[in-house]
């Protein structure tokens, strides 16, 4: 079973870091798909804000269930780079996540990333990525 039949059948119990960051599984798409999660207490730095590294592990989960649909069964994907712009900060509320593909090449998948929170419209971090395509 594939990392993508294993989400869908599973839902976030399939990735350990969806149980244990509360991230709850949205749209997954054709080079696209949506989660969320609920900022809590125990995600921010010693200043009260959303620890930044969460909001690229968000976007990066996002981006990688937008690339699976994307892949063969005897393909997996590494990350080569990515980079986050943090645009605003988060001190609590529900995060929403969007990854889409850029570009799928036979090789390399590009990728972007945003983080908002939920309702608003208002990007507070994106990331944009390129991975890896490697055939087990």
């Amino acid at each position: 079973m594939t990392y993508i039949e294993r989400i869908r059948a599973e839902g976030r119990d399939a990735n350990p870091f969806f149980t244990l960051m509360g991230v709850e599984l949205g749209t997954i798409g054709e080079g696209s798909a949506t989660i969320s999660m609920e900022v809590r207490p125990d995600m921010m730095n010693g200043e009260e804000w959303l620890q930044g590294g969460i909001f690229t592990a968000l976007a990066d989960e996002a981006m990688v269930l937008a690339i699976y649909p994307l892949l063969a069964p005897d393909e997996r994907i590494a990350t080569i780079s990515e980079t986050t712009s943090f645009l605003a900060g988060a001190q609590g509320g529900t995060l929403v996540a969007t990854g889409r593909v850029v570009k799928r090449g036979r090789r390399i998948v590009f990728a972007e990333g945003d983080v908002m929170r939920e309702g608003s419209g208002r990007v507070l971090a994106r990331c944009s990525a390129a991975y890896a395509v490697v055939r087990t």
